[in-house]
């Protein structure tokens, strides 16, 4: 069966409960190019596979050497490459839904240990207090070591009501941590809007999903009718968003761009690799069938003040927003410096409902930034000063992969916090001022107020 091409799904890594990036494409669409085959290292595996046939310690099958020759191809080229069974691509295709069953973590591979990239919001494992940075080592009784990020990621997953206890240490915490996690079907609210206060809203993005853009299409026009009348400052939060899918990023810019702005472009060694992708339906509907949920929206939305919130969590799809919306100086972009998830996913059918993962491809903004391993660095550095310092000192981040593909550029890989800075909140001297973890989007919210400060100022400067 034909998979849709073109249509892409860009987060990060894997989770306990799936969410990775691709690109769906057609194996046998895809011309193969003829290069002569290695005779010399073909022959080499050949015989390390006849050995191991012959004289390991117990028989092995011909089909699992195969796949873990296939798993070592794949695993060694970046985080992001792999082989999908039929469990896991499955587990794909209904992840892109936005419901799918499992713990609600990405994860990525570091030195043959499982990292926490994120918890994603309102799951199982943001409840019970999993962090960004995370290194978990054990799984029920099951040492991490040795497992492929497959392997882990399978063991997490299970019957929803089942538990499974992570062993995982913390860079602040001298001894290991365990958390006992019950197993979920995992549904993600991708748009969660409120009007802070007259004029002004805040637009909470978590995840970007098939309905991701209509969603915010329909927040927005309730928010104005709330309001009753046009808004005076939007804040959208990427925060802590790990991406999704590609169209939804699309759809989330064009709803505050001009039509057919350049929203995002992509790089590669194949025709199918290159793409240029704009703020037109054609770009963010991508064949749905769907009626065009922008069409309606007032044109005060093209304009309203935008600030877009982002930290070391904000990955792929939330970067090719921001990188989109800051080149076009359509939002100033406010917080800490993003993951750097940048590289494009290819997911290619291998028969018998399996596939490969394989990264075909780099991320630009239109200005022609690479966002891969580098990120979206924010016009204005704004600290969570319940996490100050942490951000930059243990957040993982795309550049700290092993075997992560470069940009091109190296000396684009340093954390670079260019521009301005806010203020410092008043309790952010010494660990015991400072305040427990704020929700985001409460009233306790500092970098969302900061946001709201901005906006008003920006309303003032506006009126005279």
């Amino acid at each position: 069966m034909r998979l849709l091409e073109k249509v892409g799904l860009v987060g990060l890594g894997l989770v306990a409960g799936v969410s990775v990036s691709l690109h769906f494409a057609a194996l046998a669409d895809k011309e193969t190019i003829a290069t002569p085959l290695p005779v010399e290292e073909l022959r080499a595996f050949s015989e390390v596979f006849g050995r191991i046939k012959s004289d390991y310690v117990e028989p092995v099958t011909d089909k699992k050497l195969i796949t873990e020759a296939i798993n070592g191809m794949l695993n060694g080229l970046d985080p992001h490459s792999a082989y999908l069974d039929a469990e896991s691509f499955k587990e794909l295709q209904v992840g892109t839904q936005g419901e799918f069953g499992g713990l609600g973590i990405e994860v990525g591979m570091e030195d043959g240990l499982v990292k926490v990239i994120s918890p994603i919001e309102d799951t199982p494992a943001f409840q019970a207090g999993i962090k960004s940075g995370d290194l978990i080592i054990k799984l029920d009784d099951t040492l991490v070591k040795g497992l492929t990020l497959n392997d882990a990621v399978k063991r997490m997953r299970g019957k929803p009501g089942s538990k499974i206890v992570l062993t995982v240490i913390r860079k602040e915490e001298p001894k290991p941590l365990t958390f006992t996690l019950s197993r979920a079907v995992i549904k993600v609210q991708s748009v969660k809007p409120k009007l802070v206060e007259p004029g002004y809203a805040f637009v909470r993005i978590t995840q970007f999903q098939e309905h991701t853009g209509e969603n915010l299409a329909t927040a927005l026009e309730n928010l104005i009718k709330q309001n009753q009348g046009s808004l005076k400052g939007l804040v959208l939060d990427l925060r802590n968003d790990p991406g999704g899918l590609l169209t939804g990023a699309v759809g989330v810019s064009a709803t505050f761009l001009a039509k057919n702005a350049l929203v995002v472009y992509t790089e590669g060694r194949t025709d199918e690799a290159k793409m240029r992708l704009v703020a037109s339906p054609e770009n963010y509907l991508r064949g749905s069938g769907k009626n065009d949920y922008l069409k309606n929206l007032p044109e005060s939305i093209k304009s309203v003040p935008l600030v877009v919130l982002v930290n070391g969590g904000s990955a792929s799809a939330s970067e090719i927003v921001a990188g989109a919306l800051q080149d076009h100086k359509r939002a100033v972009i406010m917080g800490t410096q993003t993951f750097g998830k940048g590289s494009v996913q290819t997911v290619l059918p291998l028969g018998n409902n399996t596939a490969i993962k394989l990264t075909t491809a780099r991320y630009y903004t239109p200005g022609g930034r690479s966002i891969q391993a580098k990120g979206i660095v924010p016009d204005i550095l704004v600290e969570d000063p319940t996490t100050a310092g942490q951000d930059s000192a243990f957040r993982l981040r795309e550049a700290d992969l092993n075997k992560h593909l470069t940009n091109g550029n190296p000396s684009d890989e340093k954390p670079d916090h260019v521009g301005k800075t806010a203020p410092a909140s008043p309790n952010t001297k010494g660990d015991a001022a400072k305040p427990a973890p704020a929700e985001f989007g409460a009233k306790n919210d500092y970098q969302m107020n900061q946001a709201l400060n901005l906006l008003k100022g920006m309303q003032i400067l506006h009126g005279k």
